[in-house]
């Protein structure tokens, strides 16, 4: 049976989103472990795991990220520079060197790349320069949300450390493929699209307005 998306969707996934948000703390404190910092490996690899899911911004980008990837040439390079730029991120954090607004950055990225999907369909056409510009741009995202992802893992064990990077890094990728694989299954659905693209508009919007 072949299921036939109106454009009721975009509306419904937007406000959806909005309400989501407005109801959710905007310090969905991204620990997996309620502010405690993780102890072993296991701790490490499961606050790795929750931090780009509970800390909503950073599962949207990525969410975003997949979905941009779907018609272009080597598209998941684009996803897959951003989770290299999250580990570049966290050590710059480790090594206590302070970026500017990187929460503001954090939630301007979500914006910018919700935009972009929603004129996603502009932009059909499979341009190597466009995905080269895609992935740079989030590269640069990715400096910030890793470094965000950082304080969680302030003053932890090398072991620790490295399995919280591991989690971080594969529940990513997974979250990221999975969205291309759902975005290669709607993408001739244009105002379905267009819908995931405000609605990720409106949870960036929501977080930047949200910080104090």
């Amino acid at each position: 049976m072949k299921i036939v998306f109106r454009s009721g969707w975009s509306r419904t996934l937007s406000i959806a989103a909005l309400l989501s948000l407005a109801i959710a703390p905007n310090a969905l404190a991204h620990h997996a472990l309620g502010g405690r910092t993780p102890n072993n490996f296991l701790e490490g690899f499961i606050s790795g795991l929750a931090h780009p899911i509970i800390g909503f911004d950073h599962f949207a980008f990525v969410v975003a990220s997949g979905l941009l990837a779907v018609g272009l040439e080597q598209g998941l390079s684009i996803p897959i520079a951003f989770v290299v730029a999250t580990l570049i991120g966290t050590g710059i954090h480790l090594q206590s060197i302070n970026l500017i607004f990187p929460e503001a950055i954090v939630a301007v990225s979500v914006i910018v790349f919700g935009i972009l999907l929603t004129l996603k369909s502009r932009f059909s056409g499979n341009s190597h320069l466009y995905t080269i510009a895609l992935a740079t741009l989030a590269m640069i995202a990715g400096v910030f949300h890793g470094y965000a992802y950082g304080e969680s893992i302030v003053g932890a064990r090398a072991v620790t450390l490295g399995a919280y990077l591991l989690g971080f890094t594969t529940i990513q990728l997974a979250i990221a493929i999975g969205a291309f694989q759902i975005g290669n299954l709607i993408k001739e659905k244009v105002s379905l699209m267009k819908g995931l693209g405000l609605g990720i508009v409106a949870i960036g919007g929501a977080f930047l307005i949200g910080l104090k």
